[in-house]
């Protein structure tokens, strides 16, 4: 019945959506499919609810079985163990009366009990079939209200539709716009990148100079230290130095020329003991020689 109301309601709807929008079609089948959605739900909650009336009956059926098992015990305690003894007939037949009575009594509750019940469940039955058929015939006058209620949200979402096309279309240009804006501050921003790596490149190498120049004013500073020192020495030197006597000087001057004379001297006496001692070594090599 359900899927019936389903498709008579996607039947009934057939010929508006001819008239429709993408848009507007797409939302009426979401719309539909969420109905379908809660109608799948509804089953869904009516089969736990089959589900849980079959396990109670399965658990009265148990409940059931238990008193049949125990009604059996009980029977077979109280009248059969009776019968089987030599002197217990007439005790088990009056026994066996009043069980005979007791169930009897019992069933009769149970017959007026389920009686009552069912006189109840009927009652209860009938009010539900009452209950859905009211709601079919909501159904069916809320579904003529809901096609009027789509066909004046349609008038509004076309209204709406144009509006926003229109808003879409002023967005576009105004994208258009700030796409070649932010172009041209991505271009700048390279720009201004590249001038930075170069900027960053050049003052690394500043840094590196003014490092070099510093290692060199710290080295100049050392050698003019050292040359002040140097200086303050000759100075003290030149301040304790004395001229000596002409004659003096005279008399060195003499002794280092006889000096210098003496020294050429003695470089002929060595040329000519080499050219002895190479002759000398010749003649001995060949005598060597000779030897051998």
């Amino acid at each position: 019945q359900t899927r019936g109301r389903y498709k008579s309601k996607l039947s009934g709807a057939t010929d508006y959506f001819v008239g429709l929008t993408a848009e507007q079609k797409c939302e009426l089948a979401e719309r539909e499919l969420a109905e379908m959605k809660d109608e799948i739900q509804r089953l869904k909650e009516d089969s736990e609810q089959t589900l849980q009336n079959l396990e109670a009956v399965i658990e009265e059926a148990d409940v059931w079985w238990t008193d049949v098992k125990k009604a059996i015990s009980d029977f077979e305690k109280d009248i059969i163990s009776t019968i089987s003894s030599k002197k217990g007939s007439i005790i088990a037949s009056e026994k066996l009366l009043r069980y005979m009575e007791e169930k009897n009594r019992h069933r009769d509750l149970l017959r007026e009990k389920l009686r009552l019940k069912n006189y109840l469940l009927k009652g209860y039955k009938k009010k539900l079939q009452q209950q859905l058929r009211q709601e079919e015939q909501m159904g069916e006058m809320l579904c003529e209200v809901h096609l009027q209620q789509l066909q004046v949200r349609n008038a509004q979402y076309q209204e709406k539709i144009d509006e926003k096309n229109q808003e879409l279309l002023q967005l576009k240009r105004t994208s258009g716009k700030t796409v070649q804006v932010l172009n041209f501050y991505k271009r700048k921003l390279q720009d201004a990148m590249e001038m930075s790596a170069s900027l960053m490149k050049d003052i690394s190498q500043r840094k590196e100079l003014l490092w070099k120049i510093e290692r060199e004013a710290a080295l100049v500073e050392e050698q003019r230290a050292e040359a002040e020192s140097v200086n303050w020495q000759l100075r003290k030197q030149l301040s304790d130095y004395s001229v000596p006597p002409v004659l003096s000087y005279v008399q060195k001057k003499m002794a280092v020329t006889d000096l210098k004379n003496s020294l050429k001297a003695w470089e002929r006496k060595v040329a000519v003991a080499e050219m002895s001692l190479k002759s000398y070594r010749r003649a001995w090599n060949q005598v060597k020689m000779s030897g051998s």
